[in-house]
């Protein structure tokens, strides 16, 4: 099953002609990325300027003529230069798209100001509470890993809803939270994925959503924007937002290595080495089919909304499971060219040590954890109920 994409295919063509036309930048950038841990301001006006992230906004608030996959793409090739980068660029946008699930009101405060706002997140309801007012809520926590909060406007934070495994996301303005600078990481160093901290702040009704049951039970995206992906169980699309730049940071290992070796002869680890082109062989294959199977499930679902067909408890477990396997082709597929790189490759000077830091940085979220997803689906697989 092919990319579904409503985009024409000239508008598709000019988004990855302009994702691309970054490329260059962004990795002569990576360093400064790094030594900064935070994506640079230079960076963020560039990413603004294309427009990229508009391909996450509803329509009504300058989104594009283009469906979520489109970002999918889009973050793919940015991660060939920047995995940091990559990582921000992808979260910035499907928090945008999330948007859409929100209550009306919600979303037009948020996108008062024009399209090009970006929002950062807490999504660990362990980290905070809120307590039920007249008109909304109370919140107080701290909450860890809000990638790209240096340039956001509003975080996006989870608190425990009622009832077991319930919870609400809940918008908040920047003014009301603070930063707590606590990133200081060995992979996605420019990330700033920092803490955030909210201080018994008021949030109204209107900027809460449900995650469990948006674009499933609740058809608020669908009923506004009547946007395909918004037919979709939000929590089905979850995630595939963070694989997508690990897809790009293992392309950008193999054009690292490949263009490294070019041309290359003699003796030791050069082109002419068999085991080296075995090595470039299967990390290639890896990287394609991870990709391809990136593009298979997030088809098929939207194959599924545009029917209106129901997503089973078995195809909920099959995409978290494929999401985490598409992560681990990825390691797989660094780790074998980084240790066919030698002894420069652990250099700072050489990005294959950069891609290989962040890919495993990137692996580490809980969401693209392999092995607790592996044995749900397993055990829905063999008709036993899921573990706690």
């Amino acid at each position: 099953m092919g990319a579904v994409t409503h985009a024409p295919a000239g508008l598709a063509a000019d988004l990855l002609r302009r994702a691309a036309a970054l490329v260059p930048v962004l990795a002569k950038r990576a360093p400064q990325t790094e030594r900064l841990r935070r994506i640079p301001d230079e960076t963020v006006d560039d990413l603004v300027a294309s427009e990229l992230i508009r391909i996450g906004n509803p329509r009504r608030y300058g989104g594009l003529d283009v469906e979520l996959d489109a970002a999918y793409d889009v973050a793919w090739e940015l991660g060939r230069g920047c995995g940091s980068t990559a990582w921000c660029y992808s979260l910035w946008t499907v928090h945008n798209w999330w948007l859409g699930h929100f209550p009306a009101e919600g979303q037009a405060e948020f996108f008062a100001d024009g399209p090009d706002v970006l929002s950062s997140t807490g999504l660990n309801p362990a980290g905070g509470r809120a307590e039920r007012v007249p008109s909304g809520f109370r919140v107080s926590g701290r909450w860890s890993f809000s990638s790209g909060c240096h340039a956001a406007r509003w975080a996006m934070v989870s608190v425990p809803g009622e009832g077991p495994g319930a919870m609400l996301w809940l918008l908040v303005p920047r003014a009301d939270y603070e930063i707590h600078d606590t990133w200081f990481a060995s992979g996605m160093r420019g990330t700033g994925s920092n803490d955030v901290a909210i201080r018994d702040v008021f949030v109204p009704a209107h900027r809460a959503m449900d995650p469990n049951r948006a674009g499933d039970l609740d058809r608020t995206g669908w009923a506004l924007h009547e946007r395909l992906s918004y037919r979709v169980p939000l929590r089905c699309l979850t995630g595939w937002d963070l694989v997508a730049p690990l897809v790009g940071i293992a392309q950008g290992a193999v054009d690292e290595i490949t263009a490294r070796l070019t041309g290359t002869s003699g003796p030791g680890r050069t082109a002419d080495s068999v085991a080296i082109q075995l090595r470039l062989a299967e990390a290639a294959a890896e990287v394609d089919a991870a990709r391809a199977l990136h593009r298979h499930d997030i088809a098929e679902m939207f194959d599924k909304a545009a029917r209106e067909a129901e997503f089973t408890a078995l195809d909920r477990a099959r995409y978290r499971r494929d999401k985490a396997f598409v992560a681990r082709l990825c390691v797989q597929a660094v780790n074998r060219l980084f240790e066919a790189s030698g002894a420069r490759g652990v250099l700072e000077s050489e990005a294959i040590q950069r891609f290989h830091r962040d890919a495993h940085g990137a692996s580490h979220h809980a969401a693209l954890t392999w092995d607790p997803v592996a044995e749900q689906y397993g055990r829905q697989a063999l008709g036993l109920p899921p573990s706690a």
